[in-house]
C-alpha cells in the first residue's frame, strides 16, 4: 500500500508540474494567443492551425477548450468557429506526449534550482520562465517515478489482477482510460502513467493504446463541465468536442493491433511508440473531419439544439 501511495503522490506531482508549466506559458503568451484565437478562426482550417499552436504552447487541450467555450459563451466566437479549434486541440495535445518521452534526467536538478531562483525574482517574465522550468522538472521527475514504481506495483495482488484484466480486453482498457482521465482531469497524466507501465514492461503496447484512446474521451469532462450554465452555443461546442473524440475512438478501436504493429516499426522504446501512435490517432481523426467541418456543425446543431 505504501508503494501505491507513492504512486498516487507521483500523479499529483505530475499534475502539479503540468499546472506550473501551463501557468508559466500562459503568463508569457496569454494575451497574444487569445487575440489569435478570436481573429484567425474564420475558416475551419485556420481554427485547426490556431488550436494546434495554442494547445502546444499551453500544454493542455482542456485549458484551450475551456477558454474556447468561455469565448463562445461571451459571443467573442461562434459555435462554427469553435469546430476548427477543437480539431486543433486534439492535434496540439500530442506535442506534450512527445515531450515527456525525452531523456533529460541529468538536467532535472539544474532545471529545478534555476526555476526556483527565477520564481523569486520580481520581473514577471523571469518568474514565468521559472514556473516553466519548475514544471518541466516536476513532470519529468514524476515520469521517472512512474517507471520505477510501475514495476514494483505489479507485485501488489490487486494491481496485478487489474493489469491482467486490462490485457485481456481492449474495451476494459478504453473504459479505464475514460475513468482515470475523468478523475485526474488530464489525458497527458494518464498517458504518462501508461508510459511508465510500458517502460517497466508490466503492460502490453496494445493495452496502452486502448487506454490512450479512452483518455481522449475522458478529457471531454472538463469541457463539458465548463459549458454548464453557459449559453446554447457554448454547450454545442462542448458536445462537438465529445462527439469528435467518441467517433475517433470508435473508428480506431478495431485497428488497435494494427496500430500496435505500426508503433513497433516507428520506435524501439515503448513510451515513444505510444507517443507516436497518439500523434497518428489525433492527427488522422482531426484531418478526417476537417473537410466536413460545416456538415459536422450542422449535425451537432440538429441533435443538440433543442
Amino acid at each position: 500500500m505504501i508503494k501505491l501511495l507513492f504512486f498516487i503522490l507521483l500523479i499529483g506531482l505530475f499534475i502539479y508540474g503540468m499546472t506550473l508549466l501551463r501557468s508559466g506559458l500562459m503568463n508569457l503568451s496569454a494575451e497574444s494567443l487569445k487575440k489569435w484565437l478570436i481573429k484567425l478562426t474564420n475558416a475551419p482550417w485556420k481554427g485547426v492551425i490556431i488550436g494546434t499552436l495554442i494547445t502546444a504552447v499551453l500544454q493542455s487541450s482542456s485549458a484551450v477548450m475551456i477558454i474556447t467555450i468561455g469565448f463562445v459563451s461571451a459571443r467573442l466566437l461562434t459555435f462554427p468557429q469553435s469546430i476548427g479549434i477543437i480539431l486543433g486541440t486534439n492535434i496540439g495535445t500530442t506535442f506534450t506526449t512527445e515531450l515527456i518521452t525525452f531523456d533529460i534526467e541529468a538536467y532535472l536538478i539544474p532545471l529545478a534550482i534555476t526555476g526556483s531562483i527565477l520564481v523569486l525574482l520580481k520581473r514577471k517574465n523571469l518568474r514565468s520562465i521559472g514556473l516553466v522550468l519548475l514544471g518541466i522538472s516536476c513532470v519529468f521527475a514524476a515520469m521517472r517515478g512512474f517507471e520505477y514504481f510501475a514495476g514494483t506495483l505489479k507485485n501488489v495482488e490487486q494491481i496485478n489482477r487489474l493489469l491482467l484484466a486490462l490485457d485481456e480486453s481492449h474495451l476494459y482498457g478504453v473504459l479505464a482510460g475514460i475513468i482515470i482521465t475523468a478523475i485526474i482531469q488530464s489525458s497527458t497524466a494518464t498517458t504518462g502513467i501508461i508510459m511508465g507501465f510500458l517502460t517497466a514492461g508490466t503492460m502490453d503496447l496494445d493495452t496502452g493504446i486502448a487506454i490512450m484512446l479512452g483518455s481522449n474521451i475522458g478529457t471531454c469532462v472538463d469541457a463539458y463541465l465548463a459549458s454548464i450554465g453557459s449559453g446554447k452555443e457554448a454547450k454545442l461546442a462542448a458536445y462537438a468536442h465529445i462527439w469528435l473524440n467518441v467517433l475517433g475512438v470508435i473508428i480506431f478501436y478495431p485497428f488497435i493491433y494494427m496500430l500496435t504493429e505500426i508503433g513497433l516499426q516507428l520506435a524501439g522504446q515503448a513510451d515513444v511508440q505510444l507517443a507516436h501512435i497518439s500523434v497518428i490517432f489525433n492527427v488522422v481523426s482531426s484531418l478526417l473531419v476537417l473537410p466536413f467541418a460545416t456538415q459536422f456543425g450542422r449535425f451537432i446543431i440538429k441533435i443538440h439544439d433543442k
